[in-house]
């Protein structure tokens, strides 16, 4: 199964990315490879220039500082047995950041800067509530000072009403430790009000990038049109013509040839089927894989 297949982005230092997709596409797996949680079988991984797959035990030690996760759900994300203090105190003592002392310090500091009691860190993960328990998950991720945050989905198991705090939150900390962000999500909603530059995967190929607003505005492939479609009105009265897709997600075992999106584009030609098509700028920001505009 080629879960990533030819995928081929790039995030400018203190921008918000966002990619988009339904489950399956490779959003997850791709996180997965820049958290080198696993090993690409083909093509190159750089941050800050440099090829990380080059790297030796010390440099890959750096990166891994360099590069810290908020997964989507809090709940399996801390460890039960551990009081807060602990959690967020651990990878500063383990990568010797800070001595043990100053370091429960500095969760005072990481706790207060996420919206909690420093008083906090003595208690348990059950003793918090899903939207604590995030930012929580959020304040270990910063204990280390990284530059590049995967955010895999982090708002989407809370509450509909502790969303917006979290996301105002999320854009604080980028102002305020001049943060680069790689959001992974469903809501294209979400995705909108944090990100500057979108891209939509689709069984494991890139589809469409641009920037957001461009993107939003002036969708080009079907797939991208229909997944705006799906989000709710801004407004109560707002008509959107929603687009439904019919037919089956393709096999990533046995994608079917030329256009992936083939089984399911209202839109296909008989070239779809035949040719696979490229990544092409439209125009100087926005690159799109579709023969409709070849």
């Amino acid at each position: 199964i080629q879960a990533v297949d030819g995928v081929s982005l790039s995030i400018q230092p203190e921008q918000t990315y966002g990619l988009v997709g339904e489950s399956g596409c490779g959003k997850t797996t791709l996180a997965k490879l820049i958290l080198l949680l696993e090993k690409p079988t083909a093509g190159n991984i750089f941050f800050e220039g440099r090829d990380i797959g080059s790297h030796d035990k010390h440099e890959l030690r750096t990166y891994r500082k360099s590069v810290q996760a908020v997964f989507q759900d809090p709940f399996s994300s801390l460890n039960p047995r551990m009081r807060v203090g602990d959690l967020i105190a651990e990878p500063m003592i383990i990568n010797h950041i800070l001595p043990s002392r100053v370091a429960k310090e500095r969760v005072g500091e990481l706790l207060g800067q996420v919206g909690l009691n420093p008083r906090d860190a003595s208690l348990y993960p059950h003793e918090f509530s899903g939207g604590q328990k995030q930012r929580i998950a959020i304040a270990r991720a910063l204990a280390i000072t990284p530059k590049l945050v995967v955010l895999d989905e982090p708002i989407s198991a809370l509450d509909i009403s502790i969303r917006a705090q979290l996301m105002n939150l999320l854009k604080d900390l980028q102002q305020r430790f001049h943060l680069t962000y790689l959001l992974i999500a469903h809501d294209l909603a979400v995705v909108e009000q944090l990100s500057e530059r979108m891209g939509v995967m689709y069984l494991g190929k890139l589809v469409e990038e641009a920037d957001s607003e461009e993107l939003l505005s002036h969708p080009f492939h079907p797939y991208t049109v229909a997944l705006l479609s799906a989000i709710l009105p801004s407004r109560p009265g707002e008509r959107r013509q929603q687009i439904v897709l019919k037919g089956e997600v393709g096999s990533p075992i046995n994608p079917p040839p030329g256009c992936r999106f083939v089984p399911r584009c209202p839109k296909a030609m008989p070239t779809c089927s035949e040719i696979e098509p490229p990544l092409v700028a439209v125009s100087d920001s926005h690159f799109l894989a579709c023969h409709l505009r070849s």
